[in-house]
């Protein structure tokens, strides 16, 4: 039955809800996470699980990247939950010289913000990755990169998130939001309502549905990628392979648009490997298309050639919380009192989800963060309008 009250209700049951509503209940915080269908069951269950620094803008964001990284070390002790994470490093492969200019700034950035990273010509990458193409001039390399199982992950918060209180509802809606002036009083669900005096917006994709119940303009578009996944191989790539070009991808809409998609090559734990990904505005739509998997192969296939004659298993896709600018938007919002944002993470939320799970329970605890959310706001797009 739900409760008729409580300090916290978080909405979304994806990484950043369940990360958030772990690390309140840890606290001691009576916290309700709902859930409008299953765990995981959106953009967590979607992705690749790839914990990529080398892809974050070299600032404010590598930082808090680089502190939520530190978490994944000992999250499987500290949730008791094997969580299949695999830390063998990752490489980004330059192909011409206008590439390789473009890393070499970006390196020296990213070692300057904390990153540990190294430039390696071609013998070199092909050292470390021997089945790479001979036609690419070099990579970046980052030990510091790795993967987990997003899923695995989701389930690995909420056990905790119980073990220490948290309520848990799925297949819940949240049909409305209730407020007295500026301030919020209880939220409105399909099973009933839930007396609270603060609301944490973690539905991801659906945030904006979220903050049109509090009349908010919530600036997070749903964007497309699309995966596919190999028969179990003998172990043709070790560490985490992705073209330089995604960068461009990630970042510019409109390069993204032209080119489809950019290769990003994970080896998991059971022999399969999934290869991603493309970065599509369809609005809300998850299916694959044909010419969406035939840019995935393609990319592929001239990053490993081997992968030509590989079988694919099963295709699938999930939708990135996008935003702008390419930051999150977290913390309190300034126009309701108890409304605060965790969500438009785009393809970070994995990497993300420990170090904003922390602060957001930090700020509703304390007050305060440990880590500055000032340029994470939603503020930052309201007052450009």
């Amino acid at each position: 039955m739900l409760p008729r009250k409580s300090d916290v209700v978080v909405i979304g049951g994806g990484l950043i809800g369940t990360s958030i509503t772990y690390y309140l209940s840890r606290l001691g915080v009576r916290v309700i996470l709902l859930e409008k269908e299953g765990i995981a069951s959106g953009s967590s269950s979607g992705c690749e699980g790839g914990i990529f620094l080398q892809t974050k803008k070299p600032n404010i964001y590598l930082k808090l990247a680089l502190r939520s990284a530190k978490r994944f070390d000992a999250l499987e002790e500290e949730l008791d939950f094997k969580l299949e994470y695999i830390k063998r490093g990752g490489m980004l492969i330059i192909r011409n010289e206008e590439e390789l200019k473009v890393m070499k700034s970006r390196l020296r950035k990213q070692r300057e913000a904390g990153l540990e990273v190294t430039l390696l010509d071609k013998k070199q990458a092909k050292e470390v990755e021997p089945e790479l193409s001979d036609k690419i001039l070099g990579a970046t390399f980052s030990a510091m990169d790795g993967r987990i199982n997003p899923m695995y992950l989701c389930y690995a918060f909420t056990k905790a998130a119980q073990r220490f209180g948290a309520n848990i509802f799925t297949h819940t809606k949240v049909i409305g939001i209730k407020k007295k002036k500026r301030r919020i009083v209880a939220v409105k669900t399909i099973n009933g309502d839930i007396f609270t005096e603060i609301v944490v917006n973690a539905a991801g994709v659906y945030a904006p549905e979220i903050g049109k119940m509090v009349n908010l303009n919530i600036p997070i578009k749903p964007r497309r990628g699309q995966l596919l996944v190999t028969e179990i191989l003998p172990q043709i790539v070790y560490s985490q392979v992705t073209d330089a070009k995604y960068i461009a991808l990630k970042y510019n809409p409109k390069i993204a648009e032209k080119e489809g998609g950019a290769a990003t090559i994970h080896p998991i734990q059971d022999g399969n490997i999934l290869i991603g990904s493309t970065r599509e505005f369809v609005g809300y739509d998850t299916r694959n298309t044909f010419e969406g998997i035939n840019i995935l192969a393609r990319n592929a296939i001239n990053l490993i050639p081997r992968l030509k004659d590989v079988n694919i298993i099963r295709t699938y896709a999930g939708l990135r919380p996008y935003t702008a600018d390419g930051f999150p938007i977290l913390g309190k919002v300034k126009e309701v009192v108890g409304f605060i944002m965790a969500a438009g993470h785009e393809g970070d939320g994995i990497a993300l989800s420990p170090i904003t799970g922390e602060l957001i329970a930090e700020l509703i605890v304390y007050g305060y963060t440990t880590f500055s959310l000032e340029e994470f706001k939603l503020e930052r797009f309201l007052n450009n309008n």
